[in-house]
């Protein structure tokens, strides 16, 4: 099956079409990102075990993209190659998305119903069971989707597909993040946890649904057969991936410690907003009366949060096409190094100024990075994919993007637990800033190595 001489270039209502499903899909990311800090704070996480709880993204990202990407690129069905992966993922992620934050209320039913005294850490371990599922689903479809992109849409426009894809990440971020502000804001409603968490399990639901039934997928199972096949093993499939060009260890490399630096970010900022910016002590052990004294402050911290993350996505969603059209004029590589060095700038920001308004214009620039680290890497890598392995390829891509989340998940957790001053006479805190001075060096690592990639003409 050819690829230029088959594949139509796309128009931009398609690519918005294209992307929709991906706005459910950040939907959902984005609300388990800002809000599991709060929920599993309240349930007695420390800053370590909350880091271990994260660890479920990396793990599930490692093992499941990987494995859902070979398998899609060999799947044949009535839904196709990719679709089943698509739709599967967001139905059992909505379910997991719903249970999370009722792990409490499901932990006290569950003692009503059998009569058993549950351990206290009970509706935790419920919590985190289900981020480690809404994580494994969340990987399950997002694979599969990065590979429709060279699946349908043709080679010159890969680089504007995927920022179309960025500006779903940017424009669903928005809306998870904003929708409870927004009520606060304009008619003075608090939106619940529980509440928001159904809003983002109906968004990933039926964005999926809508790509399900709009995309059509080129590959029947006479072409898929006559594509080059995939290697059984995953290391063989590991060997074939690095060995599709040098500079694909690079771009591996790149994307690795960009993750770093992103995630420093993506997981400790709430926590940064809540305890750093408006002073509420570690309250993991702390009694009710002590939790009830810095609720309000507890609230407007991870509201500002939430804040912050909608003007980061905001910035991505109005700079994701911008970034694609100036990669098409001056490479790849050019746009994504200035970008990086916009974000180091922004988190360099973050760590010495810490008013809310200086850390809310901060979280603008670095949606400036978060477009390119959204858009480009794939772009930069499907450069080297070979027809019939691209759901492999990504999958095992993904690797490099899950990988680092553990080192953050636990190392750096674990730093940050180290970390600790007293506040008054009662209370300790952490230094949640010194997160943002990991992940500058980490991005100005992966910036360096970023100069050293040889894309094709």
């Amino acid at each position: 099956m050819g690829e230029n001489n088959v594949l139509k270039k796309f128009t931009t209502a398609q690519f918005l079409n294209f992307a929709l499903g991906f706005f459910g899909l950040q939907f959902a990311w984005q609300m388990r990102i800002i809000l599991s800090g709060p929920v599993t704070e309240s349930l007695g996480a420390s800053p370590f075990i909350y880091g271990l709880i994260w660890l479920a993204g990396p793990f599930t990202g490692m093992v499941v993209q990987p494995l859902v990407g070979a398998l899609s690129d060999k799947t044949v069905s009535p839904l196709g190659r990719r679709r089943p992966y698509l739709l599967g993922g967001a139905l059992l992620a909505s379910l997991a998305l719903w249970i999370f934050p009722n792990s409490a209320n499901i932990a006290e039913f569950l003692h009503k119903v059998t009569g058993m005294n549950l351990p206290p850490l009970t509706a935790l371990v419920i919590a985190a069971i289900m981020i480690w599922v809404i994580d494994a689903c969340v990987n399950v479809a997002q694979g599969p989707y990065r590979a429709l992109v060279p699946d349908v849409v043709p080679e010159e426009q890969h680089s504007l597909a995927n920022s179309y894809i960025s500006l779903a990440i940017g424009l669903g971020s928005v809306v998870a993040a904003g929708t409870a502000p927004f009520l606060k804001w304009a008619f003075n409603y608090q939106m619940s946890i529980p509440a928001q968490f159904v809003m983002a399990a109906l968004a990933f639901t039926l964005g999926m649904i809508w790509t399900c039934l709009t995309i059509k997928e080129h590959n029947s199972r006479k072409e898929h057969e006559k594509a080059e096949a995939v290697e059984d093993t995953f290391f063989n499939s590991l060997k074939n991936f690095f060995a599709l060009s040098p500079e694909v260890s690079k771009i591996c490399t790149m994307q690795f410690f960009t993750w770093i630096g992103t995630m420093c970010m993506m997981i400790f900022f709430t926590q940064y907003a809540v305890h750093t910016i408006y002073y509420v002590p570690d309250l993991t052990t702390a009694a009710e009366s002590t939790k009830e004294l810095y609720a309000q402050a507890t609230l407007n911290g991870t509201n500002f949060s939430s804040i912050c993350f909608a003007i980061f996505n905001l910035i991505c969603f109005l700079v994701a096409i911008p970034i694609g059209i100036l990669s098409a004029k001056y490479s790849n590589k050019k746009v994504h190094i200035i970008s990086l060095f916009t974000m180091i700038l922004a988190y360099l920001g973050m760590f010495f100024f810490k008013s809310p308004k200086a850390v809310a214009a901060c979280m603008g620039l670095a949606g400036i990075g978060w477009a390119s680290i959204c858009a480009l890497p794939f772009a930069m890598l499907s450069q080297f994919i070979k027809k019939g392995t691209e759901g492999s390829v990504m999958g095992i891509f993904n690797i490099f993007i899950a990988g680092p989340q553990v080192f953050v998940c636990t190392l750096v957790a674990w730093f940050i637990s180290k970390c600790s001053f007293t506040m008054g006479s009662d209370y300790i805190n952490y230094h949640w800033e010194y997160a943002f001075i990991i992940g500058a060096v980490c991005l100005a690592l992966a910036a360096v190595i970023a100069n050293t990639v040889k894309e094709r003409a």
